[in-house]
């Protein structure tokens, strides 16, 4: 198999944290990164205190912890003033009856209150619930319902959507503004936090396996389920920021991600602070000039967001870019979904930087298969394993495949992030191990012979035609490449001679319009720039992909059920 390969950024006196990949897996052992923690010889964990109050202790309180911004204000923040008002705010839920254990769930937008809270429920013990800001009343009641939740911090505009009399559990609600502006009940933290003299030893002392954060994931079907992780996250989350981030002493660091999504939390918050990064939160919506600007004014030196949003400034075109100073970027991650090979190429000569992509779950806890900054990227692929990281390729009988052969993703548990429980439901958390200690990601993919691995699609999403199994993001990037169309989603359709049949759904660029021609020029460029059998034997043109209303994921699974509602109806 012949594949571009993308040689590494050759910037005058540039290091990397990881130098060469090869000897790190030669010599790595998780044990000794538990060397770089303080609990390493104090034996008192937690989360918060290696985030926070240790960068104090270590003498850098003076440091621009978090550099947070939006349309109407900029703030900055000390470690010092983050360990201050962490403290301050655990003091005073510790006051009102959180323990060590319990869950809070945070419901508030990107800014300084969401991270602080996050941050000082961690500190008193207790379990951090993070909810998206754009949840609505049933992705709430059915989060907090599924855990009994007692406590939940959120702000006076957001708690309209919580619907209080479905969650009899719920004893407090603490609201981020005055007395004035909270309901009969509601507690108001402002006011709290005046007449609260803050502990600086609020911090409660616990065990790596102690619960830290819960954060739901949605399958097809069902109800979210809730996935439980622990202190010990941080060994690998630590690591991975070092090594993949590589963030460094002056990096200034922008995650793109809501605490809401797992991403958010531990990529946002959690790695970066373990690294000692100054933060950027950006608190507006997606556009592309209030990026390109905040990237401009805080001068983001590593950026970590989505294909989605890439693929969306992509689109917006050289004017835009053109307008921003962005030199100070020197490396760019992507996360969430598989990384267009054509998102790739717009990086290199619109940016002048490689995107890598990197793999993991909410289930894994941390980053599993990357692209490191110090190694040759092969467009398409998601990289190879982490130092410490052990995968495999197998079939439905669980038997290790060749290189090149297509099957289920795997990974050799344990590693140090990957989840503690599944909430209350030890019949899911035992569906991702049927063989033995290997962990089913749900993800189908095949390794090559140098080690990296290339993503087909979901158990549920590939195509089985005539034999051939096809992934539908391969036909995907491949149809994107081409000058008129702008988005792509691959099925596949049944068909009673070829048992399934390779159909495309394409929303065209601006400028084109739809036409035999057209649909049979698009049909040939992915037939001789891919393969005869990955060909789309048909192509239909939507004005909109469905996607999910927050992420902006591709959802095969509608496309399917609009097919088959066809194929019955017919």
């Amino acid at each position: 198999m012949t594949t571009l390969k993308l040689q590494p950024n050759k910037a005058e006196n540039q290091s990397y944290n990881l130098s060469n990949y090869q000897e790190s897996i030669e010599g790595f052992s998780w044990q000794e990164v538990e060397k770089q923690f303080s609990w390493y010889q104090s034996g008192k964990v937690n989360m918060a205190h290696e985030c926070i109050d240790r960068h104090v202790e270590d003498g850098y309180g003076d440091k621009i912890g978090l550099h947070f911004l939006n349309d109407e204000e900029e703030i900055k923040y000390t470690f010092s003033q983050l360990k201050d008002k962490t403290d301050h705010l655990a003091t005073v839920l510790k006051n009102n009856g959180v323990q060590k254990g319990d869950i809070v769930f945070i419901f508030l937008p990107k800014n300084p209150d969401c991270y602080i809270a996050m941050i000082a429920a961690v500190k008193i013990g207790a379990v951090v619930g993070p909810l998206f800001e754009a949840f609505m009343e049933e992705a709430i009641r059915d989060r907090i319902s599924d855990c009994n939740g007692r406590y939940l911090i959120t702000d006076s505009d957001l708690v309209k959507r919580v619907p209080k009399g479905d969650l009899p559990t719920l004893e407090k609600i603490f609201i981020t503004a005055e007395t004035e502006h909270c309901e009969d009940g509601e507690i108001s933290l402002k006011e709290e936090l005046r007449r609260t003299k803050s502990d600086e030893n609020v911090t409660e002392w616990l065990d790596l396996e102690d619960r830290l954060n819960i954060h739901y994931t949605s399958g097809s079907t069902g109800k979210p389920k809730g996935i439980i992780h622990a202190h010990r996250a941080m060994i690998q989350q630590y690591q991975t920021g070092k090594w993949v981030l590589d963030i460094q002493e002056d990096d200034v660091y922008w995650c793109t991600a809501h605490p809401g999504w797992v991403t958010g939390t531990v990529y946002a918050i959690f790695a970066p602070w373990l690294n000692r990064a100054t933060i950027v939160l950006y608190g507006g919506r997606f556009d592309a000039d209030s990026w390109y600007s905040t990237i401009e004014k805080t001068k983001v030196t590593v950026w970590y967001s989505a294909p989605t949003a890439f693929r969306m400034l992509k689109a917006e075109g050289d004017t835009i870019l053109q307008q921003y100073d962005l030199s100070s970027l020197r490396h760019l991650l992507s996360v969430g979904e598989p990384l267009n090979p054509e998102v790739i190429h717009w990086g290199i000569e619109k940016l002048g930087k490689r995107i890598h992509d990197t793999w993991w779950m909410t289930e894994t806890g941390a980053q599993l298969i990357v692209n490191l900054p110090s190694e040759v990227i092969k467009p398409g692929s998601m990289g190879r394993p982490f130092p410490g990281i052990e995968v495999a390729i197998l079939d439905d009988e669980g038997t290790k495949q060749p290189h090149g052969q297509i099957g289920h993703l795997s990974i050799k548990a344990p590693w140090p992030a990957i989840m503690r429980e599944v909430w209350k439901n030890k019949d899911k958390y035992d569906s991702y191990f049927q063989f033995g200690d290997w962990y089913l990601s749900g993800d189908l993919a095949f390794q090559d012979e140098e080690g990296y691995i290339f993503f087909q699609g979901r158990s549920d999403d590939m195509i089985n035609s005539s034999g051939e199994r096809i992934g539908p993001f391969e036909v995907e990037s491949k149809l994107i490449e081409h000058e008129a169309v702008a988005e792509a989603g691959v099925i596949g359709k049944p068909d009673p001679l070829r048992g399934e049949i390779v159909k495309a759904f394409i929303v065209l660029k601006k400028g084109y319009e739809n036409s035999p021609l057209l649909i049979d020029e698009i049909r040939k460029f992915v037939r001789y720039k891919l393969a005869a059998h990955a060909a789309p034997r048909e192509i239909e043109v939507l004005e909109e992909l469905p996607k999910t209303k927050i992420s902006g994921k591709l959802l095969r699974r509608e496309l399917k059920a609009l097919e088959q509602n066809r194929l019955q109806s017919n």
